[in-house]
């Protein structure tokens, strides 16, 4: 048995009475559940073929329900064992559990109000339901076991971070040396740049970093390619997106934006956005900041809307297209709560050791559009930590004329 797995279930069972839950029905059918992989700390070798439940009650020892194939799937948990062979056994061992337990937390979001957290099929709520159970979302007991971070994973999130800005500002210093000395240079070149300086720092990323020109900067998931790159000349308005993690077990991922424009200085329609985005960017900051230091709790919605209402009294409302901000772990869209009042309603709580991203954009068609990003991790000291360093003002190339 893993030395902290009896300590993280007194925590967690801390925490259902907190929320005035019977308990947490966690379930799996060939790892449909991610999420429940994760927590239960599952080996990624482990072979599972057959439907998995394990019960942690308010009170009271864990229970594993594992089919007779595979019985030996959560020996590494503390708990008694039930074993079913036929469907009828297994539903008899649920209504069991579900006699005397009616408010049961699952992998449900209500309404798929957070698709990132709905890993539980509807035939199996269903099943919950029949036996008297009323399934609550999860999503606030598992972001304490899937994305606070570690101080390791912290130090590998500040290290990708440094390797991030550095990218960045020797990127700026490759596009404007090919321009002055009448080099030809476009986007896809620009992000082979990119990536290349990261892979040679020992760090890896999912997806290609972004080097969007003009109306592609309007487009928040463009990606250059061979075939679709534009060229950048003088003038142009430039956007970097970049993101990675080092190449070692449990690293975590940053990931920032800038923006910049290939002249002297910029237009005052660039500078009137780009200082939009960057009151937005800033506004919601110090929201996090405030009620951090105060210990009140913040929902990841909440920080969305300061930062949205602010680009809507501005005029840009319904140029502000996606979320505030997304969740950084192990991956660069992570499980935890999002800035997020857009696409989806998030009310979970920003945990004190998680990191999330802060990026609000406008973003104009035919144009051009202006994202500004960067990271923020809620310290157990109590600081609001930027990492990714700040951008105030555009970029703009002083030596180079139009």
């Amino acid at each position: 048995m893993h030395q902290d797995i009896p300590n993280k279930i007194k925590t967690v069972q801390r925490q259902l009475i907190g929320e005035e839950l019977d308990g947490w029905l966690l379930y799996d059918y060939r790892r449909s559940n991610s999420l429940a992989w994760k927590f239960l700390e599952i080996p990624n070798e482990t072979m599972a073929t057959r439907r998995f439940f394990y019960w942690i009650p308010q009170k009271g020892e864990p229970i594993k329900i594992v089919s007779a194939i595979e019985s030996f799937l959560l020996d590494h948990l503390p708990g008694v064992k039930w074993v079913y062979k036929s469907w009828q056994d297994l539903e008899r061992h649920l209504f069991f559990i579900l006699i005397e337990n009616r408010k049961i937390a699952m992998e449900y979001s209500h309404q798929n109000a957070l698709p990132n957290i709905s890993k539980v099929d509807a035939g199996t709520i269903e099943l919950i339901r029949r036996g008297g159970g009323e399934v609550f979302s999860s999503a606030n007991l598992l972001q304490r076991y899937t994305s606070v971070l570690s101080d390791a994973q912290l130090e590998s999130h500040l290290f990708a971070s440094k390797v991030l800005e550095e990218t960045v500002d020797m990127t700026w210093g490759y596009i404007e040396n090919s321009l002055r000395n009448r080099i030809s240079i476009d986007e896809y070149q620009v992000q082979q740049f990119m990536l290349k300086n990261i892979q040679d720092r020992g760090c890896i990323t999912a997806d290609w970093p972004t080097c969007a020109v003009n109306a592609h900067s309007a487009d928040p998931h463009y990606h250059p390619t061979q075939e679709t790159a534009h060229p950048i000349v003088i003038g142009d308005f430039i956007l970097l997106d970049v993101w990675c993690k080092q190449k070692i077990p449990g690293a975590v991922y940053a990931d920032i934006t800038r923006v910049g424009i290939a002249c002297r200085t910029p237009s005052e329609r660039h500078t009137e956005i780009f200082n939009i985005v960057k009151g937005a960017r800033d506004l919601a900051t110090a929201f996090i900041e405030e009620r951090f230091l105060k210990h009140f709790p913040i929902c990841g919605w909440e920080v969305d809307q300061v930062c949205r209402t602010y680009i809507q009294d501005k005029g840009f409302g319904e140029r502000f297209i996606h979320r505030t901000g997304h969740n950084i772990g192990e991956e660069v869209h992570g499980p935890g709560a999002n800035l997020d009042n857009l696409e989806t309603h998030d009310d979970r709580f920003l945990l004190t050791g998680t990191l999330f991203s802060i990026e609000p954009g406008i973003y104009l068609p035919g144009e051009f559009g202006v994202r500004l990003e960067y990271d923020v991790y809620l310290s157990p000291k109590g600081v609001v930590q930027i990492t990714g360093g700040i951008q105030k003002e555009l970029v703009c190339f002083k030596f180079l004329e139009l």
